[in-house]
């Protein structure tokens, strides 16, 4: 009995030291190898597995046996994957069977190149994106742990598990893409793929991430995860490219900024199609530069070749349907900076926006208003609209305020090439740059338009239409009439007109008709007149005081008194005109003093620079196409002096003019000597013959040159019109 108790538990002691030997020392051989590379072989004839020897230990509480390799290898054509370690698992009861199959495989490798476990996967399960990924991939390495389970067949189950990390890898998108310096860890299984601590460059530009997941959801991945910057400065065409692809018209010069970005996203896997895209982002914007591509020096006057938004505070909501896009900072469109917030949301084909600009140490120009800001003082734009694309703009409100001027325009429609479809009102209340108050509303009921106030400075306005600019800009899409009535409106700095009223059409942006009243006292009179018959138009203007218009004219100084009376009919782009000017003094004009001067009438000379020569008439009838004034003939008679002269102006490049001037005693005279005529005329007087000059002027508008020769005997036609001129007196 005691022996065999003895040896009982002698026996109990040796397999209990054999269990702990296997279970913690364990045993190596080289056995079983052939049988683990024929179950890898008929897995998968490509792929051939190195093993060294194979340490198996026990695990008594499972009743499994441990199998483990180290510092085995994994051949896929030339191609290696080194192993750190291999493990598997098989029962007790299989084992003693001699029933020997593999249930589970476990791989812990080395730092091996991506490609070559791309390659592996691929000959396991072949599948389009890893085949994206094999020839987008350039280089990289991994470390890795791989766990898998095997069906009672062989086959791979779906609940893999594969973890590691990537370290300095690139990915060749397309020819203009890359992605490089790749580090992340994942964490991999069949339903779902986790990244963290991400870090990557996109074309050189930095982006790190706490998290992204990728789903798979039937035919899709579903992405999710946050994406941040610390700072882009990009260059080179990446720039340029992305930029056009999002907003077409805008020339970006440079940005820096940072932003945080939460993102999702699904990925077809067959067609590689992105859906459902949803991104959310704070950015913080150091300076966006863009080229300024418009002109914007009509508003501000020292306008910058590029826009700088700098500090600017961005939140973006984009999803399929609808982006969202709010910010604020400063902006430098001029030398100094302006405060700007805006907010742009796009739904569909319509685009709503709102912006807010403060301007203060910059100046703000308004040329057809003749509105000049104050340099010191806080000016304010609020706008508010939508865009309609390839449409129209609808302004629901646009309001200016800059101390006690404002400007208010409510619902203004554009069409897509910003000219004036409809409008409701638009306000101006405003002090001009001649300190000239301005008081009128423009009100638009059932396309009846109205121009209603107290006071409008007209003076810059009359000067654009003599400089003929008032077919410059094509601002009203459709035919537009008015109906006027302003209690008092300002031609310049010393004359004004009383109750203008009446009305206009314009047809193309043009005047088509027109009847303007208006009174400088009750006994002086303006009258504006336009009438378009078929391919004709006459236009009229009368005024009691010549002076607010003639004197716009730079050639002319010193002009004084007067009335003015002008008829043009024109027909395609011809023009014929007559110009009436009646009981004017002339103190100052630089081209006939110096005729008078080289003509050694000193006398006239001396009454010019003096009180002036007096005119009883001018008459001037002249045509015009494009940039040629020809006149025809232009006649002017006085108390003291007679002149005739005809010629061609070409703006800005030439002018040529030539022509009679003489004394008025020598006419008299001449004209008295006439038989029978002149007695009736001018009755009998004594003289010293005819006497007069002759002169040219031609030459550039600032260098003209003057010639003048004397004449002993007066022209016919000089003669003729001076006779009609004296008879009609």
């Amino acid at each position: 009995m005691k022996k065999t108790l003895k040896f009982s538990i002698f026996l109990f002691l040796i397999i209990l030291s054999l269990i702990i030997f296997l279970s913690t020392i364990g045993l190596e051989t080289t056995k079983l190898n052939s049988n683990i590379q024929k179950i890898v072989k008929d897995f998968n004839s490509e792929i051939e597995i190195e093993l060294k020897k194979i340490k198996i230990l026990l695990d008594p509480f499972n009743l499994r046996i441990k199998l483990k390799t180290v510092g085995s290898n994994i051949k896929i054509g030339e191609n290696y994957i080194e192993t750190e370690n291999i493990k598997t698992n098989i029962s007790i009861e299989s084992f003693l069977r001699n029933d020997f199959s593999i249930k589970n495989l476990q791989i812990s490798s080395k730092s091996v190149p991506i490609s070559n476990l791309v390659s592996l996967i691929r000959k396991i399960q072949n599948t389009p994106e890893l085949y994206v990924l094999e020839k987008t991939l350039k280089k990289g390495f991994l470390i890795f742990d791989l766990d898998l389970e095997f069906d009672s067949n062989g086959k791979v189950k779906d609940n893999y598990k594969f973890t590691g990390f990537i370290k300095n890898t690139e990915l060749q998108l397309s020819k203009k893409y890359k992605l490089n310096k790749i580090n992340f860890i994942f964490d991999f299984n069949s339903n779902i793929f986790r990244f963290s601590e991400i870090q990557f460059r996109f074309n050189n530009i930095p982006f790190d991430s706490e998290k992204i997941s990728v789903k798979n959801i039937e035919d899709d991945l579903f992405f999710e995860g946050i994406l941040e910057s610390k700072k882009i400065n990009p260059e080179g065409d990446f720039l340029k490219d992305s930029i056009e692809n999002f907003m077409p018209e805008v020339n970006l010069k440079k940005f820096d900024w940072k932003s945080k970005n939460e993102f999702n996203f699904k990925l077809n896997k067959r067609r590689f199609k992105v859906t459902d895209l949803k991104v959310s982002s704070k950015i913080n914007v150091e300076n966006i530069t863009i080229k300024n591509e418009k002109n914007l020096n009509s508003l501000f006057k020292k306008s910058r070749d590029e826009i700088k938004f700098i500090n600017h505070q961005i939140e973006l909501n984009y999803d399929k349907k609808r982006f969202f896009l709010r910010g604020r900072g400063d902006i430098f469109v001029q030398e100094k900076k302006d405060y700007i917030k805006y907010s742009f949301n796009k739904n569909g084909d319509e685009l709503e926006f709102e912006t807010y600009l403060e301007v203060f140490q910059n100046p703000i120009s308004i040329d057809f208003l003749g509105y000049d800001k104050k340099l010191n003082s806080k000016a304010y734009l609020d706008l508010k609209g939508t865009y309609f694309f390839n449409d129209k703009i609808h302004l629901e409100k646009l309001i200016f305020n800059e101390e006690k001027n404002q400007i208010l325009i409510e619902d203004i429609i554009l069409d897509k090439d910003f000219r004036l479809k409809n409008f409701k009102k638009i306000y101006f209340d405003y002090m001009d740059k001649e300190k000239r108050e301005n008081n009128f509303t423009i009100n638009n009921q059932n396309k009846k338009i109205d121009i209603v106030g107290t006071k409008l400075n007209a003076n810059n306005l009359i000067e654009k239409l003599i400089n003929n600019e008032e077919n410059q800009n094509k601002f009203f899409k459709d035919q537009i009439n008015l109906d006027i009535k302003i209690d008092k409106v300002y031609l310049d700095k010393d004359y004004e007109v009383n109750n203008l009223n009446g009305n206009m059409e314009l047809k193309n942006n043009i005047v088509s008709k027109a009847n303007i009243n208006a009174n400088f006292s009750t006994s002086k009179k303006l009258k504006y007149t336009v009438v378009s018959k078929q391919d004709e138009k006459v236009t009229t203007l009368f005024l009691d005081e010549a002076k607010p218009l003639v004197k716009r004219y730079k050639f002319i100084k010193g002009f004084n008194d007067g009335s003015l009376d002008f008829y043009s009919s024109k027909k395609n782009e011809n023009s014929t005109s007559i110009l009436k000017i009646y009981d004017f003094r002339l103190t100052e004009l630089p081209i006939l003093t110096k005729i008078l001067t080289l003509a050694s009438l000193q006398g006239i000379a001396d009454i010019l620079s003096g009180e002036g020569i007096a005119f009883d008439e001018l008459e001037m009838r002249f045509s015009k196409k494009d940039n040629l004034i020809k006149i025809q003939e232009m006649y002017a008679i006085g108390p003291a002096i007679s002149i005739l002269l005809d010629g061609y102006v070409e703006k800005n490049r030439l002018v040529s003019l030539r022509g009679s001037l003489v004394p008025a005693t020598t006419i008299n005279k001449v004209i008295g000597n006439l038989p029978i005529l002149g007695k009736i005329l001018v009755g009998s007087k004594t003289g010293e013959g005819v006497f007069g000059v002759s002169f040219k002027i031609k030459g550039p508008p600032k260098n003209l040159q003057t010639t003048v020769n004397p004449i002993k005997t007066l022209t016919p036609r000089f003669i003729t019109r001076t006779l009609e001129k004296i008879k009609k007196n």
